[in-house]
């Protein structure tokens, strides 16, 4: 990957566009909203192939995260709760429970700040 200084910031071109990345969100996405967005999709789509493997069918799902940040400290991601609503067919509390534990642990985002960020996980069944 290769980012390039601009005025108010810095932009990178991957195959599907061009994202312009700024510590104002004026000009770009925010850093931190960048890498909160790739745990909670990155956790997502693993607990999709999951519950699909398992043999229930997910028709939609929706991630909010709620990130904690340190003003003292940088300003720094302390903690990130992903609540995941999930809607599909033959979806159990139990086999959604133990898919999030294994989606987790099968996630590489979440595992690259596992150590530094404390990552907790709920979901809801609609």
């Amino acid at each position: 990957m290769k980012f390039q200084m601009k005025e108010n910031g810095f932009e990178t071109t991957f195959e599907y566009g061009t994202i312009q990345i700024s510590g104002n969100e004026e000009y770009g996405f925010r850093p931190y909203q960048l890498m909160v967005s790739s745990i909670a999709v990155c956790g997502g789509g693993v607990l999709r192939k999951i519950l699909e493997k398992k043999r229930m069918t997910v028709t939609d799902m929706t991630v909010d995260a709620d990130v904690t940040r340190d003003p003292e400290s940088a300003n720094k991601i302390t903690k990130i709760h992903l609540h995941y609503t999930i809607s599909g067919e033959g979806l159990s509390e139990d086999k959604v429970e133990k898919a999030m534990v294994l989606a987790q642990k099968n996630c590489p985002m979440a595992q690259t700040v596992i150590d530094s960020v404390e990552l907790t996980e709920s979901f809801t069944i609609v």
